[in-house]
């Protein structure tokens, strides 16, 4: 079982989160937003030496996953933060509206076939904490979900999060680092960028009325966010709970814990054995010396 490294924004693992707690701005003493950027940008490098070796390791997994408001930025948090990292070593996954065939399912169910395997990094764009976010806003969603009856909506929250607690701690067991981000937007803050979406041209794609609607619902979201994580933050597998009205900080620490949870696990390129070396100086010679 892995443990994520101390950050002055882990969400307690005693139960005791309180969202009105949360900043949602960098602290006075944060970094300036062109600091921050090439914090950032130092930190993808970093990030991009150890994923090569968490690659060739090949004995875990990474899994992080984000949650938050709309326009709180997490795609471009994601963009940012694997800007320089290959490709070939992580996986991106965006859950939304549930299929018919994951609807015939529990609902861990569409995400277990996403986990990514040992070497490799997945992220998680939303996930299976919409099921105790959204649905919870909206419990009549749960009429679509083919759920064995009665359903007790006093108890069914409480009961996911059990699922998802048994089922992430499975995961670390076998080998599964799990980070999960909270990126905490401001109502105000995420009003400018509604409106950013609105007045400038080439966001106008990004805005949907359904966000607007979704605002309305703000302070049963909030409710929804402070129980899910206090009740889902583990030691093996902690809630980060990341200012989110400055982007530039934002996405540096969420690189910042990233880089630091990968130099904790000590992993290091796999050494060969005498006889793969031995092998090794056999090609060497077949191709007439070193490079």
């Amino acid at each position: 079982m892995f443990q994520a490294v101390p950050s002055p924004y882990v969400v307690p693992f005693d139960g005791s989160f309180r969202l009105g707690d949360q900043p949602t701005t960098p602290p006075d003493d944060g970094d300036s937003r062109k600091k921050n950027k090439k914090r950032l940008g130092k930190l993808v490098e970093r990030f991009d030496d150890l994923q090569r070796v968490f690659y060739a390791a090949d004995r875990c997994s990474l899994l992080l996953i984000f949650q938050a408001m709309d326009a709180a930025g997490k795609d471009s948090t994601i963009r940012s933060v694997f800007s320089g990292v290959n490709p070939a070593g992580f996986q991106v996954y965006s859950f939304k509206k549930p299929s018919d065939e994951e609807l015939d399912h529990d609902f861990l169910w569409r995400t277990t076939r996403s986990l990514p395997e040992r070497g490799r990094i997945g992220v998680f764009n939303r996930s299976y904490y919409e099921e105790v976010l959204v649905v919870r806003v909206h419990p009549s969603m749960l009429g679509f979900q083919k759920l064995p009856e009665p359903i007790d909506e006093k108890s069914i929250w409480k009961e996911r999060f059990r699922s998802i607690g048994d089922h992430e701690q499975h995961l670390a067991r076998n080998g599964t680092v799990i980070l999960k981000f909270w990126l905490n937007v401001s109502q105000n803050e995420q009003k400018r960028r509604f409106l950013s979406r609105i007045e400038e041209p080439e966001k106008n794609w990004k805005f949907s009325a359904g966000d607007i609607k979704e605002r309305g619902h703000w302070e049963s979201y909030m409710a929804a966010y402070e129980e899910a994580l206090a009740a889902t933050s583990k030691p093996w597998a902690p809630w980060y709970a990341i200012p989110a009205d400055d982007k530039p900080f934002m996405r540096a620490e969420v690189a910042n814990i990233v880089v630091q949870t990968l130099e904790s696990l000590g992993l290091q390129y796999p050494e060969l054995g005498d006889k793969e070396l031995s092998r090794l100086d056999e090609m060497r010679r077949l191709l007439g010396g070193s490079a």
